[in-house]
């Protein structure tokens, strides 16, 4: 299924790396977290189709069709309940963008070396 959004995402797919060099895992990681909330079902705790299609703006992804936006939600649905938790929805965005995915692994090891000196710091 890798690939099957459509390519409308290109910009998405360029952004996300750079925000990626910029911010670092962290602030990465915080920004998703951020993009997830945006999109989240209040009463439900995850996106729903209901909640991107209403939100779906808020990153940009006005111009994405219905059949775009449940093809995002079942992308990125690893468990089938035909919603996206944060962690589903954090992968999805990984999988989005396939410069990421090969920064992913510095990226990690950025943020466990911030979490080392941190444990570090508190001894």
């Amino acid at each position: 299924m890798a690939g099957s959004v459509p390519h409308k995402n290109s910009n998405f797919q360029e952004y996300l790396p750079l925000m990626a060099e910029k911010l670092g895992g962290d602030g990465l990681i915080g920004e998703l977290c951020n993009g997830f909330n945006l999109l989240v079902d209040r009463d439900k705790g995850v996106i729903t189709f209901a909640s991107l299609k209403q939100n779906a703006a808020f990153l940009g992804l006005q111009d994405l069709t219905d059949d775009d936006l449940r093809s995002m939600v079942k992308e990125g649905d690893f468990d089938g309940d035909g919603a996206l938790s944060q962690m589903e929805f954090c992968v999805l965005m990984f999988r989005l963008s396939p410069e990421l995915m090969e920064q992913s692994q510095f990226l990690l090891e950025e943020a466990l070396q911030h979490e080392f000196q941190e444990f570090d710091s508190f001894l």
